[in-house]
């Protein structure tokens, strides 16, 4: 069942208490996955009026995305001024590859992407779209600096990372570290991107 709901009936539920109906929400999503996961599992998990959750969120997509939303990744993509620190940075950070929680989260939607095609589209829309927009923008600062050789496809190169090393982990079991993301970098990455030259130096470098 899901409840309308309009600006003028939403309760005020910010700051404090809606971090903790969030990390409710993302609790439950870890133990039971997006398609187990209940507004009521939620609301209890969060001492909350079940009412409560609907009057704020019309529903479990709403409420999942934003809480997807809350946790503290970066929303700009780091500036080292070469594009092997500047994916290094990302992917190792806060909400990368190496952020346990994080890609727990994500295995935790993945069978929802190709049943649930209302949360599909939002889950691309305002999850995927933000961070494949600042992969992209990575390489586009790269070109702008005259990292890339010339031809690079940047929209078949910008996913490539993050698809190798989610590749290892679903498929192969094998959980991405800072060692396996700098060498899959070093002897994937920059190889299809970097002219010749550029890459000799930064290897005897």
């Amino acid at each position: 069942m899901t409840v309308p709901h309009g600006e003028g009936t939403r309760p005020r539920v910010e700051g404090d208490r809606e971090q903790e109906i969030f990390d409710a929400t993302l609790h439950v999503l870890e133990e039971v996955g997006y398609d187990r996961l209940t507004m009521d599992a939620v609301a209890a998990a969060a001492r909350a009026s079940k009412a409560t959750l609907y009057r704020r969120w019309n529903g479990k997509v709403t409420l999942v995305i934003d809480a997807l939303l809350s946790q503290k990744t970066p929303h700009e993509a780091p500036d080292t001024g070469t594009l092997r620190g500047d994916l290094i940075a990302t992917f190792c950070g806060a909400g990368g590859l190496t952020d346990h929680s994080a890609v727990a989260t994500f295995a935790s939607v993945l069978t929802a992407i190709s049943r649930d095609a209302e949360f599909a589209e939002a889950f691309r829309q305002r999850v995927i779209g933000p961070k494949a927009a600042m992969g992209r923008l990575i390489f586009e600062r790269a070109q702008e600096r005259g990292e890339l050789r010339e031809g690079v496809d940047i929209d078949l190169l910008a996913p490539a990372l993050a698809g190798i090393c989610l590749h290892r982990l679903f498929l192969m079991g094998l959980p991405p570290d800072q060692d396996v993301i700098a060498r899959v970098v070093d002897q994937i990455i920059l190889p299809a991107a970097l002219p010749f030259d550029s890459l000799q130096t930064l290897q005897e470098n």
